[in-house]
């Protein structure tokens, strides 16, 4: 059992979450420590520390206003830095927050842990230098990698694209992409601490992973969960499908809310099968797509 460890990113959404998880579930003591100071000293982990969970990164930045270099210096030198300040500690695991961009922009049919990288974006290129990185070490007796990779993240203390479509709906505003067909994966931040805690608190074998919810949704879909989540109708428009995809490249240079990449993330296919990492830790993820989709929402609407 582990119970002395490192957390970096701890002031994020998904460190946020993770450090009230895991003080409520068991009793650990964890250290936070920030990319800031993590990036000006020469790493060396306390007596006793007995895992890392690596969560502090370079997000995927939707406006492009990031400099390509801040996403390696940040997902690929930090992650090495920490790596190998690990190799020479005591420490017996390390859990990295990769991505699945780091494999794949377009997912045609599943995505598995076998598939071939082939990220497309500086982020997706930078987690899976890091990725590399670590597999590429030669790892010590007694000690364990995960490298996770997440699909889309989402519960209490998340702004991303899903505050985005509950504000349509608790505003009344018809959700106008409705015409678009996908099947995509989520993973409510609860399911993702879950996960770790097993990591941290199982013998498992070192490798990747899949992290995401068991069941792909449409977005018409969570549209409809979020409505009925606060006790509304979801109001479904189905524009044009080209007209829309105009207005999107419009957006690419203006302040409009919905722009080609926003688009994309919305109406995309995108499933991710998570068969691997729920084998490894013989236990069934303790939400459902829809309930973590409803606990978001009701956390967007306490928090307004």
């Amino acid at each position: 059992m582990i119970h002395n460890l490192i957390l970096t990113g701890s002031s994020g959404f998904v460190g946020q979450n993770l450090t009230n998880y895991l003080t409520k579930h068991v009793n650990y003591k964890i250290t936070s420590l920030d990319r800031v100071y993590l990036k000006n000293v020469n790493i060396e982990f306390p007596d006793g520390t007995e895992a890392i969970v690596h969560l502090a990164g370079k997000a995927h930045d939707l406006k492009n206003v990031s400099g390509a270099n801040e996403y390696y210096e940040v997902n690929f030198e930090l992650t090495k830095k920490l790596y190998d300040a690990f190799i020479k500690s005591d420490a017996q695991k390390f859990i990295f927050i990769s991505s699945v961009k780091a494999v794949a922009d377009i997912v045609d049919g599943e995505l598995t842990e076998n598939a071939i990288p082939s990220p497309k974006t500086h982020y997706g290129k930078s987690k899976l230098l890091a990725e590399q990185y670590i597999m590429n070490q030669q790892l010590p007796a007694g000690k364990s990698y995960y490298i996770l990779r997440p699909c889309m993240i989402h519960g209490p203390g998340n702004k991303g694209n899903l505050n985005l479509l509950f504000q349509f709906v608790k505003r009344g505003i018809p959700y106008p992409l409705a015409a678009f067909k996908n099947k995509r994966s989520f993973l409510s931040v609860d399911n993702l601490c879950f996960v770790i805690s097993n990591l941290l608190e199982k013998n498992v074998p070192s490798g990747i992973y899949n992290v995401a919810d068991d069941e792909a949704l449409s977005t018409n879909q969570v549209v409809e969960i979020l409505a009925g989540a606060l006790d509304k109708k979801a109001v479904l428009w189905r524009v044009n499908i080209n007209l829309v995809k105009f207005l999107a490249k419009i957006g690419d240079y203006t302040k409009m809310p919905l722009n080609s990449e926003r688009l994309n993330k919305l109406t995309e296919n995108y499933i991710v099968n998570n068969k691997k990492i729920k084998e490894v830790i013989k236990d069934n993820l303790p939400l459902k797509s829809d309930e973590g989709l409803v606990k978001t929402a009701t956390s967007f609407d306490v928090n307004e």
